[in-house]
């Protein structure tokens, strides 16, 4: 029951999102499957293998960002449609909630382990997308350089 909590409420969440960043109505699908996906991956890692959570965000996000980049592909769609509404479930917004109170209360030891806990989650995920990039910019560059080496 625990994971199909997660999947339909990570489905939601990147769908709702998508139609609030106005997404073309015909990807709402796939937006809401691209970002349950990363969300599932995020959740297997955390849960089955006990990944910390900024390993599970990092793999969470490599996952999002080259299916983003394979959804583009296929639908003709900007990569951006797919990747911002799919990393919304896997944004630390709670954690960093919990350090802004701990820095009202004054709890300043709080809340400086939970704002650097929070920078290194989102660094993770940036660092997913951007790997993930790379990653589909070095499969087009060496298609691109085999489809020219080909040409007599």
């Amino acid at each position: 029951m625990f994971w199909i909590l997660n999947l339909v409420f990570s489905y939601t969440a990147s769908l709702f999102f998508g139609v609030i960043f106005d997404v073309p109505k015909r990807l709402y699908n796939t937006v809401g499957f691209v970002g349950a996906s990363g969300w599932m991956i995020y959740t297997l890692f955390y849960e089955t293998f006990e990944l910390h959570t900024i390993y599970s965000s990092f793999f969470g996000s490599l996952v999002l960002g080259i299916l983003s980049h394979i959804m583009a592909r296929v639908k003709k769609e900007p990569v951006i449609l797919f990747m911002i509404p799919g990393i919304i479930p896997l944004v630390p917004g709670g954690l960093a909630f919990d350090a802004t109170k701990n820095l009202v209360l004054l709890e300043f030891s709080k809340a400086i382990n939970t704002m650097l806990e929070v920078t290194l989650i989102a660094g993770a995920i940036a660092l997913g997308l951007l790997f993930a990039d790379h990653f589909f910019k070095l499969i087009l560059s060496d298609k691109y350089k085999l489809s020219r080496h080909r040409k007599p």
